[in-house]
């Protein structure tokens, strides 16, 4: 791919981003150390279970010894709630956030100042490589608060030296109102309240691909290659996935470069990224699917090992930079449906629905038990200007792609074509794409 014109000139670069692999490697052994020595010492947790598995932080030699150290999983964070796996004293805790504890308690997390001053430089770093530039105008629209994504793209894109448009997420009316006014460059958001915005832009009559906005940052949820070609048709912008999870820092782990947008690069030298088999838990090689496990490196306040994110996806070699980079998240280990016997995940269906150029990109799934089979009802809705489609024409998009989901998932499906703005969208961040109607247990 031809270089892109927001292509980081070298000398922009940190001088780890254009290291040696070996370089790398011992930068990662020198902090592997400190973080298995930190959490042995100060939390609990950690203590006790490298005691369990007999592994001691001298153990770590070289980076694959760290395969013989325990995962840390969601249920150890939440069976530490609050402030369990806290590394240092709460007079250094300069900031907490925390998950929405929708499925059970929250995920506690810490930051201390330098916690929070890394965390600035590494999304600084990311936007950067997504093409932002000091003096730029940052529209972000994700959600501040206990969620890490409002503050952590604030934090980050006024280091860099932007001008940072705080408008959370809501008020879909009025984001557009202040895009067409301040004309900011870059947009931080969900892809999917991005699509949002995209449709309110249309209902005023505005035409969304003459906007001031040249890139946009999308992150905290999966979304595909399909999306990001229909927000960059539909805005007429550059859309660049950026990764991160609360547990972990918060928005930067990874950032796509702009020049490539060949998957999020992985910012090696603060994060250990491993990808294992989900059921067995062994190591798999670089290039193979499975659930991604991360180990931060300078995190002081709240040091993870062995984190296992439930995300799914491969690990690429490095191209723009000299980090590896991650795939797109194919789904989550723990949201994967088992549908007769069939693994689904969302992302396959809305890779259909965006094919479709007649359906809106929102979709929901509605799962069911009829007796002793699950069924599930696949939700679309008509584009806006396709309202007045007779019901035969509505009836065989429905039956195409029933049939599609048939052919290249494997699953019988109900599929509902509803009326243009008939399924509901997000406010605020992350679009609920599955209505799981099962009974539990």
């Amino acid at each position: 791919m031809s270089a892109h014109p927001n292509t980081a000139p070298a000398e922009l670069l940190d001088p780890i981003e254009r290291a040696s692999r070996d370089e790398i490697t011992a930068l990662q052994i020198q902090r592997l150390k400190t973080t298995l020595n930190h959490v042995y010492q100060n939390v609990s947790h950690y203590r006790k279970a490298f005691d369990a598995k007999g592994v001691h932080p001298d153990d770590l030699k070289e980076i694959k010894d760290l395969a013989k150290f325990p995962f840390t999983c969601k249920q150890d964070l939440r069976d530490n709630y609050p402030f369990g796996m806290f590394a240092v004293p709460q007079a250094r805790i300069a900031r907490i956030h925390a998950s929405s504890g929708t499925t059970g308690k929250p995920t506690v997390v810490g930051y201390t100042a330098g916690d929070i001053d890394r965390w600035a430089g590494l999304v600084a770093r990311s936007i950067r490589a997504a093409g932002g530039r000091a003096g730029d105008i940052v529209h972000i629209g994700y959600g501040y608060g206990l969620f890490t994504g409002g503050l952590g793209a604030h934090y980050g894109a006024e280091r860099l030296g932007c001008t940072v448009i705080p408008v959370s997420g809501g008020q879909t009316e009025k984001q557009v109102q202040l895009i067409r006014d301040f004309k900011p460059r870059i947009i931080m958001v969900t892809p999917s309240y991005m699509q949002v915005i995209i449709e309110e832009f249309v209902r005023q009559g505005v035409e969304p691909r003459e906007s001031s906005l040249e890139i946009g940052i999308f992150g905290a949820e999966p979304w595909t290659e399909a999306m990001r070609r229909e927000i960059e048709t539909s805005a007429d912008i550059d859309a660049v996935d950026i990764y991160g999870l609360s547990e972990v820092m918060g928005p930067g782990v990874a950032s796509e470069c702009i020049e490539t947008k060949d998957g999020p690069v992985v910012w090696e030298d603060h994060f250990y990224p491993e990808v294992i088999d989900p059921e067995t838990g062994e190591s798999l090689p670089d290039g193979e699917e499975g659930e991604l496990v991360f180990t931060s490196l300078t995190k002081e306040a709240f040091p993870v090992i062995r984190y296992r994110t439930r995300d799914l996806t491969r690990l690429l070699p490095p191209t723009a930079r000299a980090f590896r980079r991650i795939g797109k998240i194919v789904g989550r280990s723990d949201d994967m449906l088992i549908i007769r016997g069939v693994n689904l995940f969302p992302t396959q269906i809305e890779e259909l629905v965006l094919q479709h150029g007649k359906l809106s990109p929102l979709y929901q799934l509605l799962v069911s038990r009829a007796g002793k089979l699950d069924e599930v009802e696949v939700l679309t809705e008509l584009q806006p200007a396709e309202a007045a489609m007779p019901s035969s024409a509505v009836e065989d998009i429905s039956r195409s792609l029933q049939h599609r989901i048939k052919v290249m998932v494997g699953i019988s499906t109900k599929v509902t074509v509803l009326p243009p703005n008939s399924i509901e969208r997000t406010q605020t961040g992350k679009s609920r794409r599955v209505i799981d109607r099962r009974p539990k247990g």
